[in-house]
């Protein structure tokens, strides 16, 4: 799940890595009383939970005597359609340099990877395309409690030795909040020290109850739903809904979709062992994505029994085509059942796909 930014520079002040001074506000009267402590110049951002925030206008720069009214001009507008209903208010700072500071997960050796650029900000993304060389890597391995002094000469470079000691911060979050993204972009030189700028800070959804995190946010309402019923659930962009019964046969159905030229809607397991209910509230769920026109249930049935899944698919009772492939336990009888209700069932995944694809062609 990924944090909002006054929520990961709180991890990054519980860790000893200095922020700006800052406040949290729901409504623009709640920034008087802090006016004093924010100086002269202060920059306020909309906590909304999307990218590329700053061009589409959620951060203002104001000072003093501005900062209410840009505050209410803030709350007003929506960033990307997303209203504003937080905003946190900083103090600005005088920036001498700006670095590109960043942990992550490394694919390939499964260890945590740290990415450390000599020129942050905005332009990261261009730099790592145009010159991937600018941005030094190292990999960690992840029983390390600290960055050994060696790694953080070599990421360091020429940038300032304090900044050695916010990587090693940054890790260490890193490691004890279970993430899969810690990042400061920009970290800054400044006067007074070395500060985060900005954050992120993306927490592992396998991890959220240990870390005391009862809602994840970054859930649609569909996947809330079937993280309820406890299926594995997956939102895609197709018109084409699927419905399997384990990660292989669903995946396979998906691939297949995608070989005859469709595109699927959603990836849903159902799982082992489903009953009548559990298949009805998948159907209803993935007949819920708005654009969905066709379903494809390719169910084989095990310690699932083809009769069951078929009471389920009948008694979710939607509007939109149910095209099924039903084979193992109580194959007939679960064809006789929708035989009765005129579902089309066809012999195999292939005839049942490429079906589903003529549907929405």
């Amino acid at each position: 799940m990924k944090l909002r930014e006054y929520e990961a520079k709180k991890v990054l002040k519980e860790f000893g890595i200095p922020v700006p001074a800052g406040f949290l506000i729901k409504s623009a009267d709640e920034l008087a009383p802090h006016l004093n402590d924010l100086g002269e110049n202060i920059v306020l951002k909309a906590q909304v939970d999307v990218g590329g925030r700053g061009k589409a206008g959620g951060i203002l720069m104001a000072h003093r005597g501005t900062a209410i009214q840009a505050a209410k001009d803030l709350f007003a507008e929506k960033i990307k359609d997303l209203p504003v209903r937080e905003i946190l208010a900083e103090q600005r700072l005088e920036i001498q340099h700006e670095y590109f500071l960043s942990i992550t997960i490394d694919r390939s050796t499964k260890q945590p990877l740290i990415l450390f650029a000599d020129n942050g900000g905005v332009e990261i993304e261009t730099t790592a395309q145009d010159r991937p060389d600018a941005i030094r890597k190292a990999v960690v391995m992840p029983l390390m409690r600290d960055i050994p002094p060696f790694m953080l000469r070599e990421l360091l470079g020429s940038a300032p030795k304090e900044i050695g000691q916010i990587i090693n911060k940054l890790y260490r979050a890193f490691c004890d909040k279970d993430a899969v993204l810690a990042e400061i972009n920009p970290l800054v030189t400044t006067s007074q020290g070395v500060f985060a700028a900005d954050a992120k800070f993306i927490v592992d959804d396998n991890a959220l109850a240990r870390q005391g995190i009862r809602v994840n946010r970054d859930l649609t309402d569909r996947e809330r739903e079937a993280e309820k019923h406890g299926f594995s659930y997956v939102e895609l962009s197709g018109s084409i809904g699927v419905i399997g019964n384990g990660a292989g046969l669903t995946m396979a159905t998906l691939d297949l979709i995608e070989f005859y030229g469709g595109k699927a809607a959603n990836f849903l397991d159902v799982g082992g062992g489903a009953e009548s209910e559990r298949v009805m509230h998948a159907v209803r769920l993935v007949a819920s994505v708005p654009s969905v026109k066709v379903i494809v249930v390719n169910l084989l049935g095990g310690i699932t029994k083809c009769d069951e899944v078929a009471k389920g698919i009948i008694s979710a009772g939607i509007s939109q085509k149910v095209i099924v492939r039903l084979a193992g336990t109580n194959e007939a009888e679960g064809r006789k059942l929708l035989s009765k209700k005129g579902y089309e069932m066809l012999s195999t995944m292939d005839l049942v796909v490429k079906k589903a694809v003529e549907v929405t062609a």
